[in-house]
């Protein structure tokens, strides 16, 4: 498909890697992975932020070349934490571009938030595989990075979860022959939730997923399903497909990770244990496989899989995103930064649950009124379009509060 190439990684050596993010959760099960195999990876560059002794100690434990804190001010304790290693160390956002820009076989690209865009996008220009788990570089600046890609022949192996059940059963040789591409959602902790009680529903109730245990803002955006709407417009630039041919099923045993219907009427799903090791070995491995740590899936114990249709009208999150991806421009990367501001609201028990949404609509309608849905042709777009949607949503906040 157009921003994942076919090349195939050689098996003779030891595949090089770099970690955009490695003291993160994805980091942080990469690195398990990795530790597991010493024959197959070795650790070039570790970027971290503020958690400066932990990754120092992974920097030892990888015996990794180069360590980066995106922040500056971290360059002192973590040259200290890190003194008669040998290893190199630097910091600040030049330093963590510089990091990404290092010749290796892969970066796995976790780094959260718009902090990974530039990084991200400098590794693909080099024409590195991207291990991509940052939502942001598909979600904010989609086309930017694709085409980047194109131009260089990077290779992107997706890690999210869903993404990956995707790639991992789509025909890529006959993308005319798929007629659907179904993301599958748990339903979050408010799956049953009446309207009123969703009105009602705290952030206390909304961090208790059923099956992922994630960081606070991706838990209250799979409560809202935002984090769905978020991954169709990732499928969208990932696989090249048509926006009427991206769905969404309810599944709330999370084992069914996604499916690709085909037209003989054939749908293909990759299915395991909620586990992102899964997906994260897939991606370092490819086209292989190797082992990773992580529960085998057993049908008969798991006993049944149910699927639902979405509610849009308790959970109008996915036709927001999807409508905000037809718009085009930047208005996903409005609703990107809007939504960020929304939950900060949402967690600070200022707005409402479903003032999330309604915050995020307000905000791209507002765009689009101001003419500030334009086209993306450099990260300096992309950074116009999130201060705006940052700068709007904050400023609508207050309409739609408690």
């Amino acid at each position: 498909m157009t921003a994942i190439a076919e090349r195939i990684d050689r098996a003779d050596c030891a595949k090089r890697i770099t970690i955009l993010g490695s003291t993160g959760s994805i980091g942080c099960s990469t690195l398990d992975i990795v530790s597991r195999a010493p024959d197959r990876f070795e650790v070039d560059a570790l970027v971290g932020n503020s958690n400066v002794a932990r990754l120092a100690e992974q920097a030892k434990a990888m015996r990794a070349r180069l360590v980066v804190s995106a922040d500056p001010t971290n360059y002192r304790a973590l040259k200290e934490a890190l003194a008669g290693s040998g290893i190199a160390v630097a910091a600040g956002p030049e330093a963590v571009v510089e990091a990404a820009q290092r010749p290796v076989d892969m970066i796995m690209a976790s780094i959260v938030g718009a902090a990974g865009l530039a990084p991200t996008i400098a590794a693909v220009q080099q024409g590195t595989t991207i291990g991509l788990a940052n939502k942001e570089c598909l979600v904010s600046g989609g086309s930017l990075f694709t085409q980047a890609a194109l131009r260089s022949g990077a290779r992107i192996l997706p890690v999210d979860s869903e993404h990956s059940a995707v790639f991992q059963v789509l025909n890529r040789d006959h993308a005319d022959q798929v007629s659907r591409i179904i993301l599958t959602a748990s339903g979050g902790p408010f799956r049953t939730f009446s309207p009123a009680e969703l009105e009602a529903a705290t952030p206390e109730q909304a961090l208790k997923h059923p099956n992922w245990s994630m960081g606070r803002k991706i838990t209250i955006d799979s409560a809202s399903l935002m984090n769905k709407g978020l991954e169709l417009i990732e499928a969208f630039h990932l696989f090249d497909v048509a926006i009427d041919q991206l769905d969404v099923l309810v599944h709330p045993q999370s084992i069914v990770h996604s499916l690709v219907e085909y037209n003989d009427g054939s749908t293909l799903a990759q299915l395991g244990m909620p586990d992102m090791r899964t997906p994260i070995a897939y991606a370092l491995a490819w086209p292989q496989r190797i082992s990773a740590p992580v529960q085998q899936l057993r049908l008969e114990k798991i006993g049944q899989l149910t699927f639902e249709e979405v509610d849009e009208q308790r959970f109008p999150a996915i036709r927001v995103s999807l409508d905000a991806l037809a718009r085009g421009g930047s208005a996903t990367a409005v609703l990107n930064a809007a939504n960020e501001i929304a939950v900060a609201e949402f967690l600070s028990k200022r707005l409402s649950f479903p003032g999330i949404t309604r915050l995020v609509q307000a905000t791209i309608d507002r765009a689009e009124q101001d003419g500030m849905l334009a086209g993306l042709n450099s990260l300096d777009d992309v950074w116009s379009a999130d201060a705006y949607g940052r700068r709007v949503a904050q400023e609508l906040a207050a309409r739609f509060g408690r």
